[in-house]
C-alpha cells in the first residue's frame, strides 16, 4: 500500500500478508478452546510450529510497524498532528464499524438495548486496556506506539543506545510484574509493556539492516534458532497450556524480545536481499498484504463458524496437517471481503490523508 510519501514496498506487503495468514490460520485451527485442532500436540520441528502458535503473527505485525516507519521517516521529520490524523484515518473507520456490529450483536444476544448500551459505554476503556473486540486491542497498542514514535526516532538519531535501554527497562518491568503477580503473560502479550520490544527492534532492524542484507547463512542460523525456541515453547504447552492462561511461566518475560529480534532480522534480510518481482505469487501476496488489516479485523466474524461447519459436515479437521492447508485456502478466500472493506469503508478516508513528513534540516 502506498504511503502519503508515494512509496510502496512490495516486500513489506508480502510480510504483512504472512502476518495476517499466521493469525487467521491459528484462529481457524484452534479457535480459543483448542477446536477443531486440539492445543495438545506439537508438529514436527519446522515452520509449521509458527502456524500452530500463530499468535506470533501479531509480533510480526508490530515489528513490521517499527521497521516500516523507520524506513519511511529516515532523513525526514514528522508533522506529528498530521501523522496522528493520518493513522486515525487509516485505522479507525473499519474499527468503528466492527465495534458497531459488536454493539448490535450484544443487544441481539441479550435481547436488550441496555446490554448494547452498556457494551458501548465500556469500549472507551479499550484505549488503555486490551478490551477492544476482534483483535482491536492490538490497534490500541499500535496507537500507543504512534504516541511514542517521535521520541523513539529522536533517540535513534541522537542516542541510539537509548533504544536498547528502553528494551532493558521493559524487561525489568516484566520481571517485576512477574515477581508481584506470579504471571506476566497478561502484560507481555496484549499491552505496550510487552510489545514495545517489537516496535523498537523493528526500528533498530532497519537502521542495522546492513548486518542482514545478503547474509543468508546468518539468516538461516537465526531462523533455526527461532523455530527451535518456538518448537520448545509449543511443546511446553504453547499460548494456553503452560499450564493455563495466563501462564505463570517466566518465558513471557523475554518472549516479546525474542520475537522482535528474530522477526526484525528476517524482515531486514527479506526486504534488502532481493529484487521483488511482479509474478502472480508476488501479486497475490501484495493483494493479501494490502487487505491484511481488513482481513485481520473481519475474520473474527466468520472464521470460527467456517471451521466448525467444515469439521462437522465436510472434513475432519482435528489434525493440524489437514486443517492448515484448508485454513490457508480460506485465508486467500478472504480477499474479496478485504476488497469490499477497502473500497467501501477504508479508501474514502484514506483520500483525506495529508503528507506528514518534511526533510530533516
Amino acid at each position: 500500500m502506498k504511503s502519503t510519501t508515494g512509496e510502496h514496498f512490495i516486500a513489506l506487503d508480502h510480510v504483512r500478508a504472512l502476518a495476517a495468514m499466521l493469525v487467521f490460520c491459528w484462529h481457524f485451527m484452534h479457535a480459543l478452546r483448542g477446536y477443531p485442532v486440539p492445543f495438545e500436540g506439537t508438529p514436527f520441528w519446522g515452520p509449521l510450529v509458527l502456524f500452530d502458535e500463530g499468535h506470533v503473527g501479531v509480533a510480526l505485525f508490530m515489528t513490521l510497524s517499527g521497521y516500516l516507519f523507520a524506513k519511511l521517516l529516515v532523513g525526514r521529520s514528522i508533522i506529528f498532528r498530521r501523522f496522528l490524523v493520518n493513522r486515525l484515518l487509516r485505522l479507525m473507520p473499519l474499527l468503528l464499524v466492527v465495534m458497531l456490529v459488536n454493539i448490535a450483536a450484544e443487544g441481539f444476544r441479550h435481547g436488550s438495548v441496555d446490554a448494547a448500551l452498556q457494551y458501548a459505554m465500556a469500549l472507551p476503556r479499550g484505549l488503555v486496556l486490551p478490551t477492544w473486540p476482534n483483535g482491536g486491542w492490538s490497534i490500541a497498542v499500535e496507537l500507543h506506539f504512534y504516541i511514542l514514535l517521535p521520541l523513539l526516532l529522536f533517540l535513534q538519531r541522537r542516542a541510539s543506545r537509548a533504544l536498547w535501554l528502553i528494551l532493558a527497562i521493559a524487561i525489568i518491568c516484566r520481571i517485576g510484574y512477574h515477581a508481584l503477580t506470579g504471571e506476566v503473560q497478561s502484560l507481555a502479550y496484549p499491552t505496550i509493556i510487552g510489545r514495545i520490544d517489537q516496535f523498537v527492534l523493528g526500528i533498530l532492524a532497519y537502521h542495522h539492516r546492513s548486518q542482514m542484507i545478503g547474509r543468508h547463512a546468518r539468516l538461516v542460523c537465526i531462523a533455526i534458532s527461532f523455530l527451535t525456541i518456538y518448537w520448545w515453547f509449543d511443546k511446553q504447552g504453547g499460548f494456553f497450556l503452560q499450564p493455563s492462561y495466563p501462564s505463570p511461566s517466566p518465558v513471557w518475560i523475554v518472549l516479546p524480545t525474542v520475537e522482535g529480534l528474530a522477526w526484525g532480522s528476517m524482515i531486514a534480510w527479506y526486504d534488502g536481499s532481493f529484487r521483488h518481482g511482479s509474478g502472480w505469487i508476488s501479486r497475490l501476496f501484495v493483494t493479501l498484504g494490502q487487505y491484511s488489516y481488513s482481513i485481520y479485523l473481519l475474520h473474527f466474524f466468520v472464521v470460527f463458524a467456517i471451521a466448525d461447519w467444515i469439521h462437522r459436515n465436510v472434513l475432519d479437521l482435528s489434525s493440524l496437517y489437514v486443517a492448515l492447508p484448508v485454513s490457508i485456502l480460506f485465508f486467500v478466500a478472504m480477499a474479496p471481503i478485504g476488497y469490499l472493506s477497502m473500497h467501501l469503508i477504508e479508501s474514502p478516508f484514506l483520500k483525506l490523508r495529508k503528507r506528514y513528513t518534511v526533510p530533516t534540516p
